[in-house]
């Protein structure tokens, strides 16, 4: 049920079914209003045709002939069943069998008992017959009654059926509605996650939904063509000037090798080749980007133990970390299972936990962290350094941000950039908190599974 409420194909459904079973009553107590009203005009009619009957009767034979007239009608009996009563002025009856009082003229309800009912309705009408006598003629409406309820009966029963046919009706189209728009949804998210050439379902029926499918589809052709050019030029750019680059270096190295020794030259020679390694490290992180936001490095995904690798990771940087000035501590929880690239995973560990070197002064505490929650697996890097002003938190991220205290160090402001491409190849995203002091690097990648694992087991190692 919570499924119906929340999704907008099942209500539109659900309001078209009730639409029309509020149509389908409307419709059925318009009929059964305007068949009774017939009916009871009809009746009107026979009353009315019988007092003017017996009303000439009176008038050709006086009151003798209107008793006989009366009489045989009650003894011979009708199908309509009338019935008949002559009041005199005071109330009293003075013909017929209808034991009711004196009625008012025209058509009205009369109240009267029956031998074998007791007290029951009927419809009459009441004429002058002269200034001294009234005559009543009166109908019994249990005819219509059963036509009432046998018409009520045969259409709640057509009501139930039609509403069970147009409810089954509304979820079939509540279900259909919700495919094609899930169909759509799920090749957007899978777009997203990397795989850009996916495109929308066309079901070939020409419907509205496959217009929107077309267009759609166009309109990711059209934005595909654009990213790819723009990655193709980035890639030109990078693969054109590393060769120049490359061969500069060469001659660089070369002219330390000739140059004599003991000058100036050969240490303006050695910062050249550095700032040289510098723009092709550049260009190697440049195209190291383009490749993952392409998506091609997804071929290569497979089973990979985080928990061995963080593990692997923290004891390798532990002592480097810690001659700078800076301790490293770790926590890892075993059997930690996702589906991607190692090398990949590991190259956005290393960004982190250098980032985190890089951009805190010496004596700062810097934890990884990797832990199972639920269907996701956090990898974390904090430390109590300086941190970042909450405004730079969403654009440093971006490729090229650098922030004013940063200016004076080394880098091009790519490594959260790769960071975060990589999150997103594997599903997950990265998020960047102020932990009041310091930065906290959060990797959330969805877990591929879920070992069991004792508290006691968890990996907690100080350096």
């Amino acid at each position: 049920m919570t499924r119906w409420r929340s999704s907008a194909a099942y209500r539109l459904a659900l309001l078209n079914f009730a639409v029309f079973a509020a149509g389908l009553a409307v419709l059925g107590t318009v009929v059964f209003v305007v068949m009774h009203i017939s009916f009871v005009r009809q009746l009107d009619a026979g009353i009315a045709e019988e007092a003017r009957t017996l009303a000439s009767e009176y008038k050709s034979g006086g009151g003798r002939e209107l008793g006989e007239a009366i009489a045989e009608r009650e003894q011979a009996g009708s199908p309509e069943r009338m019935l008949y009563a002559v009041f005199a002025p005071d109330g009293r009856r003075i013909g017929g069998s209808l034991r009711a009082k004196r009625p008012n003229l025209g058509f009205h309800r009369v109240t009267f008992i029956d031998p074998r009912e007791g007290v029951d309705v009927a419809r009459g009408l009441g004429v002058d017959l002269s200034p001294n006598e009234r005559l009543l003629v009166a109908a019994d409406g249990d005819w219509i009654e059963r036509i009432d309820r046998t018409v009520v009966g045969v259409f709640l029963g057509a009501f139930i059926v039609a509403c069970a046919l147009g409810f089954l009706a509304a979820a079939v189209l509540g279900r259909y509605l919700r495919g094609r728009l899930r169909s759509i949804s799920s090749t957007a998210e899978a777009i997203i996650a990397g795989h850009v050439r996916r495109r929308m379902p066309v079901s070939g029926r020409g419907d509205e939904f496959d217009e929107l499918a077309k267009t759609l589809n166009r309109m990711l052709d059209r934005i595909e063509g654009l990213l790819e050019n723009l990655r193709q030029i980035s890639s030109d750019i990078a693969h054109d000037l590393r060769t120049p680059l490359a061969r500069l270096r060469s001659r660089l190295e070369e002219g330390v090798l000739r140059a004599p020794a003991g000058g100036g030259t050969v240490q303006l020679i050695e910062d050249s080749i550095g700032q040289v390694d510098d723009v092709l490290a550049l260009f190697a992180a440049i195209l190291r980007i383009a490749e993952v936001e392409s998506g091609e490095t997804r071929r290569f995904f497979g089973p990979v133990d985080v928990s061995d690798l963080a593990t692997e990771l923290a004891e390798s940087y532990a002592p480097a970390i810690a001659d700078g000035g800076r301790n490293l501590l770790w926590r890892i929880e075993p059997g930690l299972m996702v589906e991607g690239d190692r090398e990949l995973l590991a190259q956005a560990l290393v960004n982190l936990i250098e980032n985190a070197q890089s951009h805190t002064p010496p004596g700062t505490l810097i934890r990884l962290t990797a832990i199972g929650a639920g269907e996701h697996v956090c990898l974390q890097v904090m430390d109590d350094g300086p941190g970042v002003p909450e405004v730079d938190l969403a654009r440093i991220p971006k490729r090229f941000t650098r922030l004013d205290t940063s200016r004076n160090r080394k880098g091009y402001g790519l490594g959260l950039n790769l960071v975060s491409a990589a999150a997103r190849l594997h599903r997950g995203h990265l998020q960047l908190k102020n932990g009041k002091p310091g930065l906290i690097a959060i990797i959330d990648l969805p877990r591929l599974t879920a070992l069991a694992s004792e508290p006691e087991a968890a990996l907690a190692i100080e350096t």
